[in-house]
């Protein structure tokens, strides 16, 4: 019997992550309650970050990671899809943040994000604490890191963030990186067209993609202030996506979800091609084929695999058969 893609393709090597397209962050319990009706409504087709960072009042730090612990480990969790975004190194609850949530919710967290890293010595050391406090809740699996690229310091050594252990996700921060320009930067350019076209912002967004794809790390786009216009809000994820290389885009507003995933999404005659090429690929034992007077070999078959995957992971129409072979295989238990 041939082998699934993910033994195939992958030999020695670790697979490039497939995860949601869009992240949607909610900072109090209401919304994060209304974002887990809305996810599973969606079928689970979008992350949730819940923030402990802009979303805890000052002075209940505490109470608001408990809270997070809850929400977790209620029966709105129902994908397991929520990740939790901590206070930054310079804060001094982020110890606690971790204290908290990994024993309380680590089985469930889906990853953790850190804001505002300024070396990836600081985040590293963060990194640490984070896997030695799961090891010690007794905790089998290691938790995702999210990294932040906001900060001078961060984009100087976004390489070598990148290059840290569980880093899944790189994000990057458009405000806090205008703001951190004292000006130079306008408030104009926090908004489209000028995020995508102001020298500074297109250097710092090309460099935070091509050290994420280099290292296996998704690279994520950051919010889109138009809160309400579906077809401006898709048209920045669209750009995002096509002209710099981001494969993921955060949400700060319900009614960006559904035209961000859309703008994110394969297109569906591109996932077509993967579907004929992938079953002719998996007959042959992943030896070269032709498909429509085209030779693909395993250098193809990697990039068709992982448009397939991504059209799983947002609930794309598949055909039976593809289901069969490829996501209903004993290799793809416990995945997206």
């Amino acid at each position: 019997m041939p082998r699934h893609p993910n033994e195939a393709l992958f030999e020695g090597e670790k697979p490039f992550p497939i995860i949601p397209t869009c992240e949607h962050f909610a900072g109090t319990e209401e919304r994060i309650a209304k974002a887990f009706e809305l996810q599973q409504k969606m079928g689970g087709v979008f992350d949730i970050t819940m923030d402990c960072e802009d979303g805890a009042p000052t002075g209940r730090e505490k109470e608001h990671a408990e809270m997070v612990v809850r929400q977790q480990n209620s029966a709105g969790n129902h994908f397991n899809m929520a990740g939790v975004r901590i206070h930054d190194y310079t804060h001094e609850h982020w110890k606690d943040d971790v204290d908290i949530i990994v024993p309380g919710a680590g089985e469930r967290v889906a990853y953790i994000t850190v804001p505002k890293s300024t070396k990836a010595a600081k985040l590293a050391e963060m990194i640490d604490y984070i896997r030695n406090a799961t090891a010690k809740a007794g905790i089998k699996r290691e938790i995702p890191i999210h990294a932040l690229i906001e900060t001078h310091g961060a984009l100087r050594e976004v390489w070598q963030i990148a290059e840290l252990p569980n880093v899944q996700v790189l994000d990057f921060g458009l405000m806090d990186f205008v703001s951190a320009h004292h000006g130079a930067i306008t408030s104009a350019h926090m908004k489209s067209p000028g995020q995508f076209d102001h020298a500074l912002i297109h250097r710092a967004k090309a460099e935070t993609v091509a050290a994420a794809l280099a290292n296996g790390v998704v690279p994520a786009h950051n919010v889109t202030l138009e809160l309400k216009d579906t077809d401006f809000i898709y048209k920045d994820a669209l750009r995002a996506r096509e002209e710099f290389g981001f494969l993921r885009q955060w949400s700060i507003y319900p009614a960006q979800i559904e035209p961000i995933t859309r703008a994110m999404a394969p297109a569906m005659p591109e996932i077509e091609e993967a579907e004929a090429i992938l079953l002719k690929a998996y007959a042959a034992d992943w030896g070269p084929i032709q498909h429509d007077g085209n030779l693909h070999d395993r250098a193809t078959y990697r990039y068709y695999w992982e448009q397939l995957q991504r059209a799983h992971v947002m609930n794309l129409p598949i055909p039976a058969e593809v289901q069969k072979t490829f996501f209903d295989a004993p290799e793809m238990a416990g995945a997206h």
